[in-house]
């Protein structure tokens, strides 16, 4: 009887240190709709940015940069001074208004009124482009900015205003620039 209860055991003890087997998934997806995604935000992006060059090439006295954020700019007014540029932290105060890519306005300054802005701490709902945009200004400019849909409103829209997908300009007057902690 003894034995019996040890190769019983044993029998127990060897079936239990069997390894777990991995479970398979229940369905399988292809990424047939990433991949669908993925090309559609890509002929997006290549329409927006053909638009945006276009707008430049018709105005060939306006001197344009390109941000290796993704956006174009111009200045409407430039501080040639050694004025510092917004840093991490600082406090920021502008006046801006949104137009459409042909110039057309769909919000105005009044309507936005006088903004202020922590650069890169504030919880502000603010568009990327625009937040970029201002890291690159110094006191007193105005520069207009040309922004793709995806650093301006994007799949989204704004308000009832402008439209999923569509690129903006927007004219920045960067105000004042008050320093923020040195803590950094």
């Amino acid at each position: 009887m003894n034995r019996s209860i040890c190769a019983l055991l044993l029998i127990l003890f060897v079936i239990s240190c069997k390894t777990p087997e991995a479970r398979r998934p229940v369905s399988h997806s292809s990424g047939s709709y990433i991949d669908a995604s993925i090309a559609r935000n890509k002929k997006l992006n290549k329409a927006e940015e053909t638009a945006i060059k276009e707008l430049m090439a018709q105005n060939p006295e306006v001197e344009y940069f390109a941000s290796d954020k993704g956006f174009w700019y111009y200045y409407n007014t430039r501080d040639t001074t050694a004025l510092p540029t917004a840093q991490t932290g600082d406090l920021v105060t502008f006046d801006y208004e949104i137009n459409a890519l042909n110039g057309a306005s769909i919000v105005s300054k009044a309507e936005l009124g006088t903004q202020t802005y922590q650069i890169e701490q504030s919880n502000q709902e603010l568009i990327s482009g625009l937040k970029d945009g201002l890291k690159l200004m110094k006191e007193g400019e105005t520069v207009t900015f040309l922004l793709p849909s995806h650093k301006a409103f994007g799949y989204y829209g704004f308000e009832d205003r402008i439209g999923s997908n569509l690129p903006i300009q927007t004219t920045v007057t960067l105000n004042d620039i008050k320093p923020g902690n040195s803590e950094n």
